[in-house]
């Protein structure tokens, strides 16, 4: 039997999966990276290079490690549970290593063109076109082609909605080409956008700055990396379970303890939109910097001028400003350029794996692995659910559903305390006998 080619573009993470799932299913990858290394948006540059995904020296990221590692290839237990880039690449690393992806991937190599074969209505055949460092060029047959070159290689700088920038006489830049806060030393600086950049930018260039402004159309909910008991955020919300309970109770709920840390109308980040509505900003520190006064929330820019500060228009204007403004925000609000590609994690990942046949099924797992089934439901919807059954099974994805936890409390358990004896068990045993109570519950409602 003649094996497929397939042209991968791109040694990000989604190249570096794809070359592993090809592999899988008995395909022959070659996958074309046009930098040196493996990483994309991960591997840090000091210069943001063109057509390259790009990153600044202090980013961390906003997902922790369970929620985000790869689903038959746990993070080390001792990796931190939020990781710089620099770690992630590390990762990155050592799943190539040990899945020997390396040599499936040429460096240096830029694609110029894909194009359908003259046959392509028989063979399903494509040529691709690429160039060497040296300049050469050569076209090559595939049989199918995977683009992982990623949504953040090409900056998004709608100029055409800040007049009069042209005429600024100050130095603008696109988030991308943002490294260091060193530059902006007792300087006034505008950030406008309040996604996880502008949040992250912000805050770190306060430290230096004379003055920050944080510009935003919509608001937004901020949420903080630490939840409850210290967890990681998304490893608190990501839970099956959940998804029973009507999303307005959600909403209610959620802005309601979000509000109780601070209350968002009182900062100025207050959004029209309800909290599961559009993906939040994390970011733990903009709070602090904003009460402190090194950060200024305010509206969206209305114009820009050569070197002055605008004036207020008068409390009528600005009032029937912001009417219309919310106004246009419900009429485009699911058009807006941030988070083009955002879904809700649990119901995308079931409906892929649905068509996959790995979504896992609750009640024949309760009635297989009581335990493993509740800590399906109940506990985080990590990736390794998804390597219980079905294709790509993995026979490591129960021992890593059940020791998850361990791996989220390895890095900050430098110290082990020991608790009074007559408490240390009581917390945790009555938690598992409520979460078999609701789970039972649960079931039975789902079922009647």
């Amino acid at each position: 039997m003649v094996v497929k080619r397939v042209c991968i573009i791109g040694a990000g993470v989604s190249g570096l999966t794809s070359i592993k799932c090809c592999l899988d299913e008995g395909l022959e990858p070659t996958c074309y990276e046009q930098s040196e290394d493996i990483g994309g948006l991960w591997r840090y540059k000091e210069e943001a290079a063109e057509g390259q995904a790009s990153v600044y020296r202090s980013l961390v990221i906003n997902t922790s490690k369970e929620m985000m590692c790869f689903s038959d290839f746990p993070i080390p237990r001792n990796f931190p549970n939020y990781m710089s880039h620099s770690m992630i690449l590390q990762y990155f690393q050592l799943f190539v290593e040990r899945f020997n992806l390396m040599k499936h991937i040429l460096f240096k190599r830029k694609v110029t063109a894909v194009t359908k074969r003259v046959d392509f209505a028989i063979s399903g055949q494509w040529n691709v076109t690429v160039v060497d460092e040296n300049g050469k060029e050569e076209s090559t047959v595939f049989d199918a082609v995977m683009v992982c070159i990623g949504h953040h290689v090409n900056k998004h700088l709608p100029l055409d909605s800040f007049p009069g920038i042209d005429r600024f006489m100050g130095r603008y830049i696109h988030s991308r080409e943002y490294k260091e806060p060193w530059e902006y030393k007792d300087k006034r600086v505008l950030v406008i956008g309040i996604g996880n950049s502008g949040g992250d930018i912000a805050v770190e260039v306060s430290r230096h700055a004379a003055q920050v402004y944080l510009s935003t159309r919509r608001g937004a909910w901020v949420l903080n990396r630490v939840s409850h008991n210290g967890y990681p955020i998304d490893i608190v919300i990501s839970r099956r379970y959940l998804g029973l309970i009507p999303k307005p109770l959600l909403n209610f709920f959620g802005e309601r303890q979000l509000n109780s840390r601070f209350n968002h109308s009182n900062y100025g980040l207050q959004p029209s939109h309800r909290f599961r509505s559009q993906h939040p900003t994390i970011n733990d520190d903009l709070p602090n910097r904003i009460i402190t006064g090194s950060v200024i929330v305010k509206t969206n820019v209305a114009e820009f001028s050569e070197t002055a500060l605008a004036k207020l228009p008068d409390c009528t204007t600005m009032k029937n400003d912001t009417a219309e403004k919310r106004e246009a925000m419900a009429k485009r609000y699911m058009h807006s350029q941030r988070h083009t590609i955002q879904v809700d994690y649990i119901t995308y990942m079931d409906e892929i794996g649905e068509l996959i046949g790995v979504k896992p099924h609750f009640l024949p797992l309760f009635l297989q692995d009581p335990g493993l089934a509740l800590s399906v439901f109940l506990g985080p919807c990590t990736p390794f659910q998804f390597r219980l059954q079905g294709p790509g099974q993995w026979e490591g994805a129960a021992q890593a559903i059940r020791t998850q936890w361990d791996r989220v409390l390895a890095p900050t358990r430098t110290r082990v305390a020991t608790l009074p004896s007559q408490v240390s068990g009581l917390p945790s045993k009555l938690f598992s006998l409520l979460a078999l109570i609701v789970a039972v519950a649960l079931v039975l409602w789902v079922t009647i």
